[in-house]
């Protein structure tokens, strides 16, 4: 087993192994006095997961209830949490209680929000069940809902109590499903580590699950060490989002149901890293190494939509400081720094 240990505002441990959810009451009790267990989860995870949590959670004394709502990005929105609050109400979850995410990213930043703002704040773990969601969403304490204007407009900080990574579930993972993970993967590699990069663009790692295992603790550890040093985002938790201002641009402009978010931050790369070569920002060649490992993962790395359009977008996204706007860019593979251009400065770029 592969344990990470967060300290950040409080600690907590992510814990990386195969089969941890038929045993993942024993892990959660160790964490919580909570009487009570809302689990939360989606119509896709309900039927592959939710027996087996339950069963164990039940196994250790814990009341538990559950809510399911439909998947998607779409329903990452303030309809969905108004649901779960009700649901919190009508099952009388109480401050000293506990909810629990199982599912993708969008399972876990919606019920981390619920989780944040009910009561003012209840306990919260997260199960993640989508590479997406293990290497990187779970970490951090990032929780949010999107908006009609854009993603992640509405959110706050709040770490959860435990991560629970059980691998055995990225074997019902589609391949497309698989791919998206990999956006964020390819992404830390990028920004941090050019031996985790090297190692990824190999060979496909889904081909070999120790190596699999192997990389999802190393992205963990990459973040685990950026959001101590930065938890609330002011300065170096902002690298993490290198792909991610053209990437969440290109969610909108598919209205969160044309593409998924890790191919979305992988155009997002695509796009950026090409910019940055052509203006002599980066290193010759990054883009090329960049677009062949994206490629190997049968990411995309061309939009259809207008670059203009997307610059539009972009002043909306929560990386705008009034006047300025923060973009990051990969000095070269491994190497990643935080550009602050104003908004003319922004949009002659894209141009």
């Amino acid at each position: 087993m592969k344990k990470i240990t967060v300290n950040a505002s409080t600690s907590y441990e992510i814990l990386v192994e195969k089969n941890l959810l038929t045993s993942c009451g024993e892990y959660i009790k160790a964490v919580t006095n909570a009487e009570k267990i809302a689990v939360i989860t989606d119509d896709n995870v309900d039927s592959l997961y939710s027996e087996k949590v339950i069963n164990s959670l039940k196994s250790e004394g814990f009341k538990v209830c559950k809510f399911v709502f439909e998947h998607g990005e779409a329903q990452k929105c303030s309809e969905t949490l108004n649901d779960i609050y009700d649901f919190l109400v009508e099952n009388e979850i109480t401050r000293t209680d506990c909810i629990a995410a199982l599912g993708g990213g969008v399972v876990g930043d919606i019920s981390g929000y619920a989780a944040a703002t009910y009561l003012r704040g209840i306990d919260f773990i997260q199960l993640p069940t989508t590479l997406l969601a293990q290497v990187d969403s779970s970490v951090g304490g990032k929780t949010a809902i999107d908006l009609p204007s854009g993603k992640n407009l509405v959110g706050a900080f709040k770490q959860p109590k435990l991560v629970l990574c059980d691998t055995d579930t990225l074997k019902s993972l589609s391949d497309d499903i698989f791919s998206d993970g990999m956006g964020e993967v390819i992404k830390y590699g990028m920004i941090k580590s050019s031996a985790l990069f090297s190692l990824i663009c190999s060979k496909n790692i889904r081909d070999d699950e120790n190596l699999l295992t192997e990389v999802i603790s190393q992205c963990i550890s990459i973040k685990r060490d950026i959001v101590e040093a930065d938890e609330f985002e002011k300065g170096e938790r902002m690298l993490l989002n290198f792909g991610h201002t053209l990437g969440h641009a290109i969610e909108k402009a598919g209205n969160f149901t044309d593409i998924t978010h890790g191919k979305a931050v992988g155009i997002g790369m695509s796009l950026m890293t090409e910019i940055c070569e052509k203006n002599e920002l980066c290193q010759s060649g990054t883009y090329k190494m960049l677009n062949n490992c994206l490629s190997l993962y049968n990411i995309p790395t061309k939009t259809k939509y207008d670059l203009s359009l997307l610059s539009d977008f972009c002043l909306n996204d929560k990386k705008r400081n009034g006047g300025n706007i923060n973009i990051i860019i990969c000095t070269e593979i491994g190497k990643s720094e935080v550009k602050k251009l104003t908004i003319d400065e922004f949009k002659a770029l894209i141009r």
